[in-house]
């Protein structure tokens, strides 16, 4: 399939433009390079054996992403977003313009071009500050009670894709919840290289084992976790990346809207995750404990069986992995 993949020079992306290329499809690259670089390019060449169509735009330029369109597309994979929950906070209507704005703008264009199936880039935080009873969270959790506007952004994103699906049952559309995406490609090649002081934890301990930052601050040590410090469900970066790949082969065509969490399942805590990270770079990671940060919950992991069951989808990596190759991916950075 020749597959447009807006947001594909970013994280998440860019790993999954590399996926796509290994399983014999096409991927053209659509990035406003606000939180990505241009080199990523190059560095999925070095992986992939070719470099990737690339086209600088933005996705709330209707004109332009119908532009990109007429080149003819099979599908589209959208990662185009904002996505730090702590600036969410601090600049929402930043975050509904872009994310909201953007996939409205993009499924115009989509319509327009007789694109129909897609594959969207959701979230966990869909499932706001979940009761501990309820965990594992599964798909059928009820959503919309999310904790900060990024996971508002996402709600109400599933909901537009819904909605569209109703007025046009020609629409394949899945969405994919994923939880905590960490890890970098184990090539050392790309991986999470975010603009400033990272807003997420594995690449903010990547940068203090490298001596770049002083500490890592944890945001509370008083939440109802075995070790008072918020516990995720950490999932490599690689893993998500071809669970795109699987659920844009399950269901290219097939009319429906398709929900998954993409997880391990597990849940480890901010100070596993430091304790993992030091023992794979052999370099000390000091930390301090400072209040909680606004729009964060507790715990969340997720019941994955759906995806294993319909998508023949199961996260292959522990933790320990997505340390080393983060810390691989520190190194090469540069």
């Amino acid at each position: 399939m020749r597959v447009l993949v807006t947001g594909g020079a970013g994280f998440i992306g860019s790993h999954t433009v590399v996926s796509l290329s290994e399983a014999g499809h096409e991927a053209v690259i659509v990035d406003n390079l606000t939180n990505a670089k241009r080199s990523v390019l190059g560095r999925i060449a070095r992986i992939a054996a070719e470099e990737p169509e690339f086209i600088e735009a933005d996705v709330r330029d209707l004109d332009a992403m119908e532009k990109v369109l007429q080149s003819g597309f099979d599908a589209c994979i959208h990662f185009a977003a904002l996505k730090a929950v702590g600036e969410s906070v601090e600049k929402p209507l930043l975050y509904y313009d872009n994310n909201v704005g953007g996939t409205f703008a993009l499924l115009e264009a989509l319509t327009q071009a007789g694109v129909k199936t897609f594959v969207f880039s959701s979230s966990a935080t869909v499932y706001g500050d979940p009761d501990p009873a309820s965990l594992p969270l599964i798909e059928s959790t009820p959503i919309g009670a999310a904790t900060n506007p990024y996971g508002w952004t996402k709600i109400m994103m599933e909901q537009i894709l819904r909605d569209a699906h109703v007025s046009d049952a020609e629409w394949s559309i899945s969405i994919l919840r994923y939880f905590n995406p960490v890890g970098a490609h184990p090539s050392g090649l790309i991986g999470e290289d975010p603009s400033g002081v990272p807003n997420n934890l594995m690449p903010y301990v990547a940068k203090v084992a490298a001596g770049e930052l002083a500490r890592v601050r944890v945001f509370g040590d008083d939440y109802p976790t075995p070790d008072g410090t918020g516990v995720r469900d950490f999932v490599h970066v690689v893993d998500i990346a071809e669970g795109h790949v699987r659920a844009l082969e399950r269901h290219a065509g097939e009319p429906g809207v398709f929900t998954y969490n993409l997880g391990t399942g597990q849940g480890h805590s901010v100070l596993e995750v430091i304790a993992a990270y030091e023992q794979q770079s052999e370099r000390p990671i000091p930390y301090e404990i400072v209040d909680r940060r606004a729009g964060d919950v507790a715990a969340n992991w997720a019941d994955v069986s759906k995806a294993a069951r319909e998508l023949g989808w199961e996260a292959g990596r522990r933790l320990e992995d997505m340390c080393a190759d983060s810390w691989r991916w520190q190194q090469n950075a540069r």
